[in-house]
């Protein structure tokens, strides 16, 4: 599963810097998370890195993006490969 930046984000600029894959970016209103790059730090953390800095927990799981876990590791070998 992707995450998702819902409109309560208050674009304090936490969360880009955190994203080790690079999915987080400034939209036209608010943060946004593309889905394709976002493993919520499976292969990198523990835990998502954006979850744990947000000040106002506005970043949920995308309903529209449901993934395994094994889903999201596939993923983060993919993106890692490209960067290589």
């Amino acid at each position: 599963m992707a995450l998702l930046i819902t409109d309560e984000c208050i674009n304090c600029d936490v969360c880009e810097p955190e994203c080790p894959n690079g999915a987080i970016f400034q939209g036209g209103e608010i943060y946004e998370i593309n889905p394709d790059l976002c493993t919520e730090c499976k292969g990198h953390y523990e835990v998502s890195q954006c979850l744990e800095v947000c000040p106002v927990d506005c970043i949920i799981v995308d309903p529209d993006h449901v993934e395994t876990e094994e889903e999201l590791l596939a993923k983060y070998e993919r993106i890692t490969s490209e960067t290589s």
